[in-house]
């Protein structure tokens, strides 16, 4: 398969960022996108809504499914998995990008936070796989991507920010157990991290980060699109980088995706 389109993604957090990336590279293959996230009205401090994406996708030729959806609510999740299936009579892909940020200690985690990076990330992960997995299991080419790194058990990675690193590590233990339940039945589950830090309403949460040594959403969503027109079968329990997808593709000028390519690049959290 060279292209998605006629595919239906499902895409969650897709109002900004890198789930509107991904959304915005599939559109331009004809695909169908539902753009499940919170965000329906503007607001100021956070450019996007699940609106003005939509009318992204049909103008770069895809076609949009706006879905006002907060992942913690199961009942929330199951009727935009319905919508979908009544609009475009089935999915083809969940991609996982939904996640929740949280960059302090113990003592400054309070425990509202701690909930909410849970609920959304590993949670909101498995729930959306488990809602879409009844169609997805009916798809020709099923894909589930989890924006997720690596597992890792490196105590540098949990001393610093335990709640985070807790919540981002259970999207990466969901995806290995999904893909080992379903990689059996033909769905390809993978999780896909940046090599460097993205450029997006996220770095605001990172002390010290100055958008000019990040690279654009667009580089994660080239991956997740060629990762996602691969053949179901060959992939399933991968933990891919970036960076890496792209090489394999035949990609070596990556300056592109530098926000400013005169700058060094900061490497991600959860990266050596």
């Amino acid at each position: 398969m060279s292209n998605l389109s006629g595919k239906t993604l499902f895409i969650t957090g897709a109002s900004r960022g890198i789930g509107r990336a991904i959304a915005l590279r599939a559109a331009r293959d004809g695909a169908n996108i539902v753009i499940a996230s919170k965000s329906a009205q503007p607001n100021p401090k956070l450019p996007g809504t699940i609106h003005s994406v939509a009318a992204e996708v049909e103008a770069a030729g895809g076609r949009a499914l706006p879905l006002q959806c907060d992942i913690r609510d199961e009942d929330a999740v199951r009727a935009c998995v319905a919508a979908t299936l009544d609009t475009f009579g089935g999915i083809d892909i969940l991609v996982n990008n939904a996640s929740a940020i949280w960059l302090r200690g113990t003592l400054d985690t309070p425990m509202k936070r701690f909930d909410l990076m849970q609920q959304v990330n590993s949670r909101g992960s498995f729930l959306c796989a488990q809602a879409c997995l009844p169609a997805l299991l009916k798809a020709p080419n099923p894909h589930i991507l989890t924006l997720a790194p690596p597992p890792s058990l490196d105590p540098k990675w949990w001393g610093a920010h335990t709640g985070y690193t807790l919540a981002k590590m259970g999207m990466s233990f969901v995806t290995l157990g999904l893909a080992a339940e379903f990689g059996p039945q033909g769905v390809a589950v993978d999780a896909l991290w940046p090599r460097t830090v993205i450029a997006t309403d996220a770095i605001n949460m990172i002390p010290g980060v100055d958008p000019a040594w990040c690279r654009k959403p667009e580089i994660v969503a080239d991956a997740a699109h060629a990762i996602l027109v691969q053949s179901s079968r060959e992939g399933g329990g991968r933990f891919l980088i970036d960076e890496d997808v792209l090489r394999a593709a035949g990609v070596n000028d990556f300056s592109q995706y530098a926000v400013d390519p005169s700058q060094r690049l900061l490497p991600d959290l959860f990266l050596d």
